[in-house]
C-alpha cells in the first residue's frame, strides 16, 4: 500500500492482487520514494527554530525569575538605557584623606640610626588605609607645629605600633589625641584607629597612669579574638562582619599579635577612667594562656583601638607567625573599610593643593625585608 503522505503523487499500472505471490509487498512508485526520502529531512530542519525560541523562552524565564535581564534580552527595541545613578551623598566626604603618626626610628633596625631626628611610618599601615579607598597625608611626629596644622587637612588619624612610650613621641601622641577629642566634641565627624603601641599609649593617657600596662608573652603570635558576652556589635568595627567570619575569629588564629604590653579586663574594667571612655570588644590569650584586652571601642567617640595588628595579613611577609589565609585577609579588609567608612563622615574639606603637597606619594618607600626586623617596607623621614 502506498503510503498516506503521497496520496496525491501518480502510480504505476496497478497488478492483480491475485497475481502476487502470498508473500510479495507492493513498492511505491519511484517518484513517491523519493518524495517520501525528502520528507524526514525537512522536518529536521523546521525543528531547529523551534528549539532555538524555546531554548530562548527558558532563558528569559530563568532571568526572569532572578530579575536580571541582560540588554540583548529586553525585546522592546523602542526602549533606551536609562542612566540610574544615584546622586552622591552629600553628607558623606569620597575623598578621605588619613593621617598617620611617624614613629622614632628608622624602621629597619628597630631603633633611631644615625640620622637623630628620623622618624618612620610602615608601608604597611599605607597600604592598609589606601586599599580601603583613603589617602594618607604622614604626621611626622617631631615637627610639632606641622603635626598640628596637618589635622586640619584629614579626615582621621592612625597612632601605628612601635616601641616609644615617652619622651617628645608621647607628647605628640597626647596632643594629637586630645586635639582628636576637641574636634569630635565640635561636631566635627573624626575618628581614630589606634594599634598595638597606639592602644598602650592611649591606656596611659586615659588612665593618667604611665604604670598601668602588663607584661605579656605575645610576640609573632597568631590567635584568636574572644568576643565579651552580650556585645552589641552595631557601631563597632565588627559590624559588617559576616556571621560566619565572626564565628571563625573566636576558633581560628586570624589575628596577629605583636607586643610585649598590654592591659587585663580586670585592671580595664577597675580603672574608672579607662572604663567609662572604653567598652571592651574583645580580648585574647598570651603564649602563658594570659588574658588582655585585644579590642576595644569609646563609648562617645569614633576611637578604636587593637592590641593586635590588623594591618599585617595583608601587608607584611618578614614575621613568621602572620595568617595569611584568606579569612585572615578579609579581616584585614573589613578593618580597613570600616575606619575609612568613618573618615567619609568628615565634612573637612582642606585646599586641594595642601593635600596634594603633604601626601604621602610625596615620599619614596624603602624596601627593608631583607634586614628581617618585621617591616618589608617603611617611609623614612629625616630632617634637612
Amino acid at each position: 500500500m502506498p503510503s498516506h503522505f503521497l496520496s496525491n503523487a501518480p502510480s504505476a499500472p496497478s497488478t492483480p492482487s491475485s497475481d502476487l505471490p502470498n508473500d510479495a509487498v507492493s513498492l511505491p512508485s519511484a517518484s513517491a520514494s523519493s518524495s517520501a526520502s525528502r520528507f524526514p529531512d525537512m522536518w529536521n530542519y523546521l525543528w531547529i527554530p523551534v528549539l532555538v525560541s524555546l531554548s530562548k523562552e527558558i532563558s528569559l524565564a530563568k532571568a526572569a525569575q532572578s530579575n536580571i535581564l541582560l540588554p540583548s534580552q529586553v525585546d522592546d527595541e523602542s526602549s533606551s538605557p536609562v542612566l540610574r545613578c544615584p546622586a552622591p551623598d552629600t553628607k558623606l566626604n569620597y575623598r578621605p584623606v588619613i593621617g598617620i603618626l611617624s614613629h622614632p626610628g628608622d624602621g629597619a633596625s628597630g631603633r633611631l640610626n644615625n640620622a637623630a631626628n628620623a622618624s618612620y611610618i610602615a608601608a604597611s599601615y599605607v597600604k592598609f588605609v589606601e586599599s580601603a579607598g583613603a589617602r594618607v597625608i604622614p604626621l611626622i611626629y617631631n615637627e610639632p607645629p606641622e603635626v598640628l596644622f596637618e589635622l586640619n587637612l584629614v579626615n582621621g588619624v592612625l597612632f601605628t605600633g612601635g616601641w616609644a612610650k615617652s619622651g617628645l613621641y608621647y607628647d605628640i601622641v597626647k596632643a594629637v589625641f586630645k586635639k582628636v577629642l576637641a574636634k569630635n566634641d565640635a561636631g566635627y565627624h573624626f575618628p581614630l584607629y589606634a594599634i598595638c603601641l597606639g592602644f598602650e599609649l592611649l591606656t596611659m593617657i586615659i588612665s593618667k597612669d604611665n604604670n598601668i600596662l602588663e607584661s605579656f608573652n605575645a610576640t609573632d603570635q597568631a590567635s584568636t579574638l574572644q568576643f565579651m558576652k552580650n556585645i552589641n556589635m552595631e557601631g563597632t568595627v565588627f559590624q559588617r562582619f559576616p556571621p560566619d567570619l565572626l564565628k571563625k575569629l573566636s576558633t581560628d588564629c586570624l589575628v596577629m599579635q605583636n607586643h610585649h604590653y598590654g592591659i587585663s579586663p580586670e585592671r580595664l574594667v577597675e580603672n574608672e577612667d579607662l572604663s567609662s571612655f572604653f567598652k571592651i570588644l574583645t580580648t585574647s590569650a598570651d603564649a602563658d594562656n594570659k588574658v588582655y584586652v585585644s579590642t576595644v571601642r569609646a563609648r562617645n567617640y569614633p576611637v578604636t583601638a587593637f592590641q593586635w595588628h590588623p594591618e599585617k595579613n595583608a601587608f607584611e611577609w618578614g614575621l613568621s607567625m602572620i595568617p595569611h589565609s584568606e579569612d585572615a585577609i578579609h579581616v584585614t579588609q573589613h578593618i580597613a573599610n570600616f575606619f575609612v567608612s568613618e573618615a567619609r563622615k568628615s565634612l573637612n574639606r582642606p585646599p586641594a593643593r595642601k593635600v596634594l603637597d603633604n601626601l604621602i606619594y610625596n615620599y619614596s618607600p624603602t624596601y627593608c625585608g631583607k634586614a628581617g626586623k618585621g617591616y618589608d617596607e617603611v617611609y623614612i623621614f629625616t630632617e634637612p
